[in-house]
């Protein structure tokens, strides 16, 4: 009877996915990739559905808690904990990178001219702050809709949900009803959807498996073991260190909830896609409320990216010391700075991180060695995305004990 239920679990059934997948991408090689379909009709499912999602539940958290005292102080705890966790998490991958030196002596002679794909300095250009800051400010809000322009949602959601508590009487209730039903219609339109999770992620690792195979990870063994250690240290130490020191939830009960939203985090390597899932858990399993979580959750997985942030320290470390780069402390704060801020402005989507070209070229690193690691982008994304889904978790739960604190008194 337990192992019957222990089937039933959508989280076993997406690792069994996983396993199987990645065994006929291996068997079948390149050919795998008649399954790739599946994955991408699951994603395109997922992808339907987050968008109107994080606009609306943004809006309806955004109303609840700018309805109470402690609106402002969830509001800048909720940015000061995304922003301070990105940037201590670029610090540990520095720090990692100097004791282990994952790049110290690696060829890559035989793979800087593969074509796997072509990278060049237009693909660093970060914008500076000034300028994210600006494009943040939709001027068309529809076209931010279809267009997927997640920040420009999260501001034009955020300003109406604080809107929202400003209208005089009651003349608000009914849309706030309203909105908190579509909420719910949208988290069963989702449920629907994960039915079919298994499938979809059999399709999507039988594809990346086939594609890529194992070999090319061989070459960059030492900062993939490397770039798992920070991931599991941050993950799973880090993470519930603060949650146990800063909230009412265990470090135990936290690393066992999350079990499920890590799981589909590196099944679908999409911060976005497993929304759905962690805001099911931090609302049933780690009893945050439902405003906390509508607020945190979408806000998080399109900001927070502690994961990326490690994976971008890393990679600077691993070509310095690959090329024999020696890296001042100006360098040394320029990764900070561009991995903390490209971590920060970088959609919670799936996909090659250019990103890490800003890194590299801020901090004077040549990037002849970047294709191969694209190539692996989908088996790194995987993990990071896990730990980036942990730390908007972490958050939640977190702010969610000083809503509950302030409402109290």
């Amino acid at each position: 009877m337990k192992s019957k239920s222990l089937l039933g679990n959508i989280g076993v059934q997406v690792i069994i996915a996983m396993i199987i997948g990645a065994l006929v991408g291996f068997i079948m090689g390149e050919s795998a990739s008649i399954f790739a379909p599946l994955g991408t009709i699951f994603i395109h499912l997922i992808k339907m559905l987050v968008i109107p999602l994080v606009l609306v539940s943004i809006i309806s958290g955004a109303a609840s808690l700018g309805d109470s005292p402690s609106a402002g102080k969830i509001g800048v705890g909720t940015f000061g904990f995304f922003i301070v966790t990105s940037g201590l998490a670029v610090a540990l991958a520095l720090v990692m990178g100097i004791m282990f030196t994952p790049g110290a002596g690696v060829d890559f002679t035989a793979h800087s001219s593969s074509g796997l794909m072509e990278v060049t300095a237009e693909h660093g250009a970060l914008p500076g702050v000034i300028d994210t800051f600006i494009g943040m400010i939709p001027t068309n809000v529809f076209e931010s809709l279809t267009g997927g322009n997640i920040l420009q949602i999260l501001v034009f959601s955020i300003f109406f949900g604080i809107a929202l508590t400003k209208v005089k009487g009651d003349g608000a209730k009914p849309i706030m009803a309203a909105l908190n039903t579509v909420v719910d219609a949208f988290v069963w339109m989702i449920n629907c959807v994960m039915i079919i999770a298994p499938i979809g992620v059999f399709g999507l690792m039988a594809d990346s498996v086939g594609t890529f195979g194992f070999d090319a990870l061989e070459v960059v063994f030492k900062l993939f073991a490397v770039f798992v250690a920070a991931i599991l240290i941050y993950g799973f130490v880090f993470f519930p260190l603060m949650v146990q020191l800063f909230s009412k939830v265990s470090a135990r009960q936290f690393i066992s909830a999350m079990k499920k939203p890590q799981v589909m985090a590196l099944s679908t390597a999409s911060s976005m896609a497993t929304l759905p899932v962690n805001m099911e858990t931090c609302e049933e399993d780690l009893k945050v409320s439902k405003a906390t979580t509508a607020f945190v959750l979408p806000l998080g997985a399109t900001i927070n990216m502690s994961g990326n942030a490690i994976y971008y320290g890393l990679v600077a470390m691993f070509f310095a010391q690959m090329y024999n780069v020696d890296l001042s402390m100006t360098a040394y704060a320029a990764i900070i700075f561009t991995s903390t801020l490209g971590a920060i402005g970088q959609a919670g989507v799936p996909g090659p991180s250019f990103l890490v070209v800003a890194v590299l070229l801020a901090a004077g690193i040549p990037i002849d060695g970047l294709p191969l690691l694209f190539a692996l982008d989908r088996v790194f994304d995987m993990i990071r995305t896990a730990l980036n889904i942990t730390g908007d978790a972490a958050c939640a739960v977190i702010m969610d004990k000083y809503t509950a604190e302030q409402t109290s008194n």
